[in-house]
């Protein structure tokens, strides 16, 4: 077992997890950078696509804490060698997954203009966001499909296949985004903000029919639904309850954000949905090393490994810290062009340059937090997650955002909240890792 911790191993895993990790927000920042060029409404669709694009978040967010809780299992058995007695698992999990989102779905869909003004939405942005969003969310349950399939490949110690579902969507996505955005002369009439979301569409399905045909063929987990119930079926769902409340109390400090940065006007939710889309970015491309100490944590637990549970702590929060201080030379070298990337808009841009520094130089810590989130999960540890989620957001985030804004900090004050939020998530974890698992060595 202890020959698993070794760099070439760990990065076996993380790359390709960094690879898989970063398609999603990639598929985001597509959108926003394509359609903050739109010449008809640019900065309109751009709002739009920030405000639509945080409400599936969270959506997706929420429900898809189903797949860290398969991940987490499957790699328990996987370790104890018991891979066999879980196989029935994944496909009522994944059944229970999606009739969940389809009711979701049909709900949103009749009350999505209720939905966007309560986000302060109006005129031409609410009319954006409605036309955006009544395509998107048809991809809502595929996406929730694939990022199962994948919670499977974590646990089965496998990032290469979810990694290929990534790297074809993120591509299919880019392309789309061009043609069906922009149009092409003679052949597809431009369809502006409407063609990034049939991009997306488009992406999504391809990844879930992707996922499916890999997980039949390459694995030996049925898709075929059979009962009775699985035994860990109920230790999944309440895992995925802890992540679900972990994923609302998430979602709550960024649809916050957005709404306050709407509120501020036009240009600061242009600027802020440039910067949330490079933090997302950010975020998961460090969440490779993350996904590897997801994998290979639930499995030293399954086998009881605990002297090298705290080496693989050790070694991936070095790598990941590396990767962050990478992103920030990056960030700091190329600190005008990333703006102009996403946005030709003075004012938009004014905005951006103001807050993006705090973006940057909160890297390392969101490093801490992401690496022991990703070891909390490998090993079930999904109360704790929850409730450090809970302290960060409504002691820490909720508080500096508002008193920020009396003070007139306006979007500086948003990403100041986000720093001090941060910070007790990486915090909160690094000390109960300490408390609870330092001492089985």
């Amino acid at each position: 077992m202890k020959n698993s911790i070794t760099f070439k191993n760990i990065n076996k895993l993380a790359i390709p997890a960094t690879i898989a990790g970063i398609a999603e927000p990639l598929l985001s920042l597509t959108d926003t950078a394509i359609v903050g060029n739109i010449e008809i409404d640019g900065i309109e669709s751009l709002a739009a696509a920030g405000i639509v694009g945080s409400f599936l978040s969270m959506l997706i967010w929420v429900l898809g804490q189903t797949r860290s809780a398969i991940s987490t299992i499957i790699s328990q058995y996987l370790g104890a060698g018991n891979i066999d007695e879980v196989k029935s698992l994944p496909a009522q999990a994944i059944f229970l997954n999606i009739s969940l989102s389809i009711v979701i779905l049909l709900s949103t869909i009749f009350i999505v203009e209720d939905i966007f003004r309560l986000l302060n939405a109006s005129g031409k942005i609410l009319e954006y966001c409605i036309a955006y969003y009544s395509i998107r969310v048809w991809g809502f349950p595929l996406t929730l499909f694939t990022f199962a399939v994948m919670g499977i490949f974590r646990g089965l110690q496998n990032t290469y296949y979810p990694m290929l579902i990534a790297i074809t969507g993120a591509i299919l996505n880019v392309v789309l985004d061009f043609i069906l955005v922009f149009g092409v002369d003679g052949f597809i009439d431009p369809m502006n903000l409407e063609g990034a979301a049939w991009a997306s569409l488009i992406a999504q399905a391809v990844m879930a029919v992707m996922a499916f045909i890999l997980l039949i063929t390459k694995t030996s987990i049925p898709l075929q639904l059979k009962f009775p119930l699985h035994p860990e079926l109920k230790r999944l769902i309440f895992m995925s309850l802890n992540l679900f409340v972990r994923a609302i109390a998430l979602n709550t400090a960024l649809i916050l954000a957005v709404r306050e940065a709407t509120a501020l006007g036009d240009h600061y939710i242009g600027a802020h949905t440039i910067a949330i889309n490079l933090w997302l970015f950010s975020a998961f491309f460090i969440d490779g090393y993350s996904a590897a100490g997801n994998s290979i944590s639930g499995r030293l637990l399954g086998a009881k490994d605990y002297k090298g549970l705290h080496l693989l702590t050790k070694k991936i929060l070095t790598y990941g810290l590396l990767v962050s201080f990478v992103l920030m030379l990056v960030g700091f070298i190329f600190y005008k062009p990333i703006g102009q990337i996403f946005s030709n808009d003075i004012p938009v841009l004014t905005a951006f340059y103001s807050v993006f520094f705090i973006v940057i130089i909160g890297l390392p810590i969101n490093a801490v937090a992401f690496i022991y989130d990703g070891i909390f999960k490998g090993l079930g540890e999904m109360k704790y997650l929850r409730n450090t989620l809970l302290w960060a957001t409504f002691l820490g985030f909720i508080p500096t955002l508002f008193i920020a804004l009396h003070f007139g900090l306006e979007l500086l004050g948003i990403w100041i909240a986000f720093t001090v939020w941060m910070l007790i998530r990486g915090g909160s974890l690094v000390l109960e890792f300490r408390r609870k698992f330092r001492p089985m060595t």
